[in-house]
């Protein structure tokens, strides 16, 4: 699994947690908002021009997400980060490692 992959999958995760903790969804479904915070999240990572080896998208020069969709997965990732640990510790682990 390349990076963009995990990229993809730790933001469905956290979208998708966001969303059941937030707006109390329950583990299948999404909110039309989570939704289409998704499709544009993995959109963005599907045409990341750092391709293969991208950084994280914060600590990126090329900022590909519009500042209103920028916002809301800041949001999402400030919530969710910390509580990753405990949603699925194996990817949080391999995430904070990609950081480094």
């Amino acid at each position: 699994m390349n990076r963009i992959d995990r990229e993809k999958r730790v933001v469905s995760i956290m979208i998708s947690a966001y969303c059941r903790y937030h707006h109390r969804t329950d583990r299948t479904s999404l909110c039309p908002d989570c939704k289409d915070l998704t499709i544009y999240a993995l959109t963005r990572l599907n045409h990341c021009p750092r391709g293969i080896s991208k950084t994280s998208c914060r600590k990126c020069d090329i900022h590909c997400y519009a500042p209103a969709y920028r916002a809301r997965i800041r949001e999402v990732m400030r919530c969710m980060g910390p509580r990753m640990l405990f949603i699925n510790p194996l990817a949080a682990i391999r995430h904070l490692w990609d950081e480094i």
